[in-house]
């Protein structure tokens, strides 16, 4: 094709991006918390990266994919299937998979990172929060302080577990501590997999949730090195090497149609309202990022 074009004497009044030659990487970018829907955009998830996934471990001509990481975790479930999904792709394609984790790469951010086969960061990235977190709120003497009676009616008799107008119970403590050490376990042996034999300098747990800077994160195994995608990309296929940005749908209707989709049916409750929820997932979400200073 460029040589025709050069035949004609086009190429010159052509965008270069049009007529330069190189090896093509696709770009994928997972930004912001993962399954917190905050107001008019839903977080990561599945249903909202799958297309884009997608599109990139098909492009014609790909050598290899890279994925560029910012995102301080959420849930573990759309975490493993966005996970789960890159890697069905990158075996069934046979394209090798870069991650460069950029400001955070924790928690859920992390689980993401490890679709990579190599693992690069900032120096002053964060890293890591191989953990899982439940937060709630204890409001039952404020609403009895004020006067306000909470009436709750429930089928099963757990169902209003950890209720934050209810004195909470032991027993319900157990049980989310119970659920949380199963999702912790499915994480640590997932980090284990993937990293393999790089962890064995480490000298300390990497599993108490903790977090460290990319430059600590080489030490303890978790990455790989300390670059950005353009310099490991241009180290690895050459300076002509083509970055192809692919983003997800930025349409509003199927941003909305999606937090419709995923949150309809999560909790099998009762919701007031979806600007009420999008500010209690934006709270959420901003409680996220302020673990790591952000």
């Amino acid at each position: 094709m460029n040589g025709l074009l050069d035949d004609l004497g086009l190429k010159r009044y052509l965008p270069a991006a049009w007529t330069k030659r190189g090896p093509i990487v696709p770009v994928l970018r997972f930004s912001g918390a993962i399954g917190v829907v905050t107001p008019l955009r839903p977080g990561l998830s599945l249903s909202t990266s799958a297309a884009a996934i997608d599109k990139a471990f098909t492009m014609s001509g790909a050598k290899a994919v890279a994925i560029q990481i910012n995102s301080p975790g959420g849930s573990a479930v759309q975490s493993t299937l966005i996970y789960q999904r890159i890697r069905a792709l990158a075996a069934e394609k046979n394209l090798k998979v870069y991650v460069f984790a950029e400001d955070v790469a924790a928690s859920g951010g992390y689980m993401l990172a490890l679709a990579g086969d190599e693992i690069y960061a900032d120096p002053s990235s964060i890293v890591g929060s191989i953990g899982v977190i439940t937060a709630t709120f204890g409001l039952n003497e404020m609403i009895a302080k004020i006067g306000v009676q909470r009436r709750v009616y429930t089928a099963g008799e757990n169902k209003d577990t950890l209720d934050p107008f209810l004195p909470e119970k032991p027993e319900d403590v157990a049980r989310i501590k119970a659920l949380q050490r199963d999702v912790h376990q499915s994480f640590i042996d997932l980090v284990k997999t993937r990293r393999g034999a790089k962890l064995d300098k480490a000298d300390i747990n990497l599993f108490t949730g903790e977090f460290w800077s990319g430059k600590r994160a080489i030490e303890l195994g978790l990455i790989d090195g300390l670059s950005d995608l353009r310099t490991k990309m241009r180290e690895i296929y050459g300076d002509d090497v083509r970055l192809r940005l692919v983003m997800p749908s930025t349409s509003w209707l199927r941003r909305r149609r999606s937090v419709f989709a995923e949150g309809g049916s999560f909790e099998f409750g009762f919701s007031p309202g979806s600007w009420a929820a999008d500010l209690i997932s934006a709270i959420e979400a901003r409680a996220l990022w302020s673990r790591f200073g952000f």
